[in-house]
This record gives structure tokens, C-alpha cells and sequence, in this order.
């Protein structure tokens, strides 16, 4: 009977100790798993903000119209040169030439318009503006126009590009 005994207690230590090893390795396996799946949720994570990072990025380089237009022009300064009201076409290479910007007045009365050759300006992307490198008294005398008399034919685009080439330093 005491035989008996010892190999009951004998069993039961056993079990006892290979149950305590068995929900040590249990919880191992929870906490590696655990990680497992915290490393896979952050590698997703990074993928999407990669992938939202590369679509803003082509964003920058190809926009719809109606995304631009509305957009705040700045200086180096960060003085508001105004918002690019249109843009103008060039219809024999589809690109786009210039970017209207209204500037002065209040709630759009007496504001000026100019045309804005769009190789001068440059996106901020990190800001969401463009910037101008022009200092307000310098647009003030800018070429422009009025809402009314919009430069309409070829031909006055053309004397408008080359009065904008000289005052923007653009080489043609």
C-alpha cells in the first residue's frame, strides 16, 4: 500500500511539475505569438503609410485642375501672394503655361489678376501651397489684368508670355 502511495504522489508531483512546465510553455507561446502578430500589424501599418506616402507624392506631380485651383500662392516669406483663381493651357502641347493668381482687393472686389508662368512656381508639399519667389511689392507691379479683360486671343497670350518671361526672368 505504501508502495502504492509513493507512485500515486510520485504521479501526481509528476504531473503537477509537468503541468507547470506545460502552462509555462503555453503562455511562451501566447506571448511569442503575440509579438508575432504586433510585428505584422506594424509592417502592415508602415505599408499603408508607405503606400499612402507614394500616392500624395504622384499627387504632387499630376493633380486635377480642380485641386489646384483654390490653392494659396506664398513668398520665401510666407506672406500670402494670393490663390491661383485658373489656369491657362497651352492647347498645341496640352501644358499648362500659367497659373492665374488673384491678389489685393477684399472678398474679390478690386483684386488684380496675373498670370503666373507655372514653371515659377513650386509646391510645398508639406505646407499644401505654392510658393512664389516674389516679394508683395513686387507682384503689386506685376503685369496683370482685370476679371473683365482677360487676354483672349493667341496673340495677346503671346505678348502676355514674353512681357511675363522678362518680368519673371523666365528663360523661354
Amino acid at each position: 500500500m505504501k508502495k502504492i502511495a509513493s507512485l500515486i504522489a510520485i504521479s501526481i508531483l509528476s504531473s503537477v511539475s509537468i503541468g507547470g512546465s506545460l502552462a509555462a510553455d503555453v503562455q511562451k507561446k501566447k506571448q511569442e505569438t503575440l509579438e508575432a502578430q504586433t510585428k505584422l500589424k506594424d509592417a502592415r501599418q508602415k505599408e499603408s503609410e508607405d503606400r499612402a506616402h507614394k500616392a500624395n507624392e504622384s499627387m504632387q506631380q499630376v493633380s486635377r485642375a480642380s485641386r489646384i485651383i483654390g490653392t494659396d500662392i506664398k513668398n520665401s516669406k510666407g506672406e500670402n501672394l494670393g490663390d491661383i483663381k485658373e489656369l491657362v493651357l497651352d492647347p498645341e502641347s496640352g501644358r499648362v503655361v500659367y497659373a492665374v493668381v488673384s491678389f489685393g482687393g477684399v472678398l474679390g472686389i478690386g483684386d488684380k489678376l496675373f498670370a503666373v508662368p507655372w514653371r515659377v512656381l513650386k509646391w510645398v508639399k508639406n505646407k499644401e501651397y505654392y510658393l512664389l519667389n516674389v516679394e508683395k511689392s513686387t507682384l503689386k507691379k506685376a503685369p496683370g489684368f482685370d476679371k473683365k479683360h482677360w487676354p483672349e486671343s493667341s496673340s495677346q497670350w503671346d505678348h502676355q508670355r514674353e512681357v511675363l518671361d522678362q518680368f519673371y526672368r523666365v528663360e523661354p
